[in-house]
């Protein structure tokens, strides 16, 4: 049976570059690809693909969990850069788990294990 490697969520943005610009100043590394209409943002093995809606079609929004050792930090961390962050709180499923917002509606929901 083959080995599923690693996932890379794709988030539905605006504006490519401004996409890149906010998910910098949220501790990634960025890259753009194909002129500018499709990118790239890692951090921590973690790799996000951010592409640009062309005109006429749908607009959508994608939500993406991410698996952290601390979910206070980061959304303290985020927070400080502006960002639209909400929790994190405990959950009856044992997770301690916050969510953030993207300038373009995507989500990312992170969790931690509880104390």
């Amino acid at each position: 049976m083959p080995t599923l490697e690693r996932v890379a969520p794709i988030f539905a943005v605006r504006d490519v570059s401004a996409a890149l610009a906010y998910y910098e100043s949220l501790g990634f590394h960025v890259r753009s690809y194909e002129g500018g209409v499709y990118g790239y943002a890692t951090r921590d093995g973690i790799e996000l693909h951010l592409g640009s809606i062309p005109l006429g079609q749908q607009w959508t929004r994608s939500t993406a969990y991410v698996f952290v050792d601390d979910a206070d930090g980061l959304a303290d961390e985020w927070r400080a850069a502006g960002a639209e962050v909400h929790g994190p709180e405990d959950t009856a499923w044992g997770r301690h788990e916050g969510a953030l917002v993207d300038i373009d509606g995507n989500v990312i929901r992170f969790g931690s294990p509880m104390d």
